[in-house]
């Protein structure tokens, strides 16, 4: 069966599939990325996983796959194929789609994990048949991505949908960025298990414990969870600003809340917008099968666009 090698990588581990023409994951599988052997053995890590997938395509299904894509995390030049920089990975201007096309030797299409998922839930999940989208992603940190006719864009420089690093809190919390008062030290799940530790739910205690704690009505998690909304909304309310979707799509580990936090969250937006239009503020569908899909969409598209056009003869 024809199909494509589709990988996504993060900070710990890694999650891969075989992906079929129609989006269909004829196999999945995961590994660790074991970060804690060095960068070079990350990279290693997944040649070897990716060559396992092109053997396993090959045994169960018939053929080799025709392409790979491969999403992984921090500053990503999609178009040199270069993994710019991941502090996570310790990596630095490493030219993964070269290394990854020359141990399998099919094309290769390298993407930005987030941008990835984004495109994934543009076109097969909660944005599917909405011509603009803005999806967001609310986890260690937040990042996002903006969809317009079913692409994702990347921006002039790799940086396009860093909503985490909008400033909602000026002269607030330092940042990592070099920024003050960003909308991931407020707002993303690492932020809001750290405020709630604070607050009395404890040195183990998570985003996930804030919310239950909030559903059962504990005073100090609702204020930590009022917060942290009233944060996002504002940086949400700046992304409609600058982009009019029509839809805006929330995933990652917060949004695993569920109602706790979309309904707050929809009234707060609403509270703030004046002249914008308000889009459809929706979960995203697809959970953390995503990337692996978006992969396989970056792989699908490159067979398109590398699909040669015969020559016309005047």
């Amino acid at each position: 069966m024809r199909h494509v090698i589709a990988l996504d990588v993060g900070g710990t581990g890694m999650k891969a599939a075989l992906v079929g023409p129609d989006g269909e994951l004829l196999h999945q599988d995961r590994r660790a990325t074991g970060r804690d052997r060095g960068p070079d053995a990350v990279v290693a890590a997944i040649l070897d996983f990716a060559a396992e997938l092109r053997a396993y395509g090959e045994q169960q299904l018939g053929e080799p796959a025709s392409a790979a894509g491969l999403a992984v995390p921090g500053i990503v030049d999609e178009d040199a194929g270069v993994a710019v920089y991941a502090a996570n990975l310790g990596w630095r201007d490493v030219p993964l789609r070269a290394l990854l096309a020359d141990r399998l030797g099919i094309p290769v299409a390298l993407g930005h994990d987030v941008r990835t998922g984004a495109l994934a839930e543009g076109r097969l999940g909660a944005g599917r048949g909405a011509d603009r989208f803005f999806f967001v992603a609310l986890g260690t940190g937040i990042a996002g991505g903006f969809g317009l006719d079913g692409r994702v864009e990347p921006g002039a420089h790799g940086f396009a949908g860093e909503i985490g690093h909008v400033v909602v809190r000026p002269q607030g919390a330092p940042c990592p960025c070099g920024q003050r008062g960003c909308l991931e030290r407020y707002a993303s799940a690492a932020a809001v298990s750290e405020a709630w530790a604070r607050a009395g739910g404890g040195p183990d205690a998570d985003a996930a414990d804030c919310a239950k704690a909030v559903t059962s009505g504990d005073p100090n998690a609702v204020r930590v969870w009022e917060e942290a909304l009233a944060a996002l909304a504002d940086g949400l309310v700046t992304a409609l600003t600058l982009l009019d979707p029509r839809v805006l799509i929330v995933g990652g580990g917060l949004a695993e809340a569920g109602s706790v936090l979309f309904e707050p969250l929809r009234e707060a937006v609403e509270d703030r917008v004046t002249f914008q239009k308000l889009p459809a503020i929706v979960p995203a569908a697809l959970g953390d099968t995503a990337g692996c899909l978006g992969a396989g969409l970056l792989a699908q598209d490159l067979l398109k666009t590398t699909t040669t056009t015969p020559e016309v003869t005047p």
